[in-house]
């Protein structure tokens, strides 16, 4: 079984966008473990079998969820993971 883990940021309310993820992977695959966690400010970082695949806090955007579905399938084949296409953040206003 695949195990997909994701680190959000509680202060800035990712909770939201985590079950969006875990909702989309799961109605793909319901063999799926989709864990999510809060974790450190401004992250949501994605783990596949304990790989990273994304960093927020590195690349400044989301996760494609198409691109994590993807990832997750080619561990489901036993091949290697890679990193996940971004979703650019359009909605953030800095004051």
């Amino acid at each position: 079984m695949v195990k997909v883990e994701v680190e959000y940021c509680g202060t800035c309310n990712f909770s939201g966008q985590c079950q969006l993820l875990r909702q989309f992977l799961l109605a793909s695959n319901p063999d799926l473990e989709v864990s999510c966690r809060q974790g450190r400010r401004g992250s949501f970082e994605v783990a596949i079998d304990g790989q990273l695949v994304h960093s927020k806090l590195s690349s400044l955007a989301f996760p494609q969820h198409a691109s994590v579905l993807d990832q997750v399938q080619r561990a489901q084949r036993g091949e290697s993971v890679n990193t996940v296409r971004e979703e650019p953040i359009k909605d953030c206003i800095l004051m």
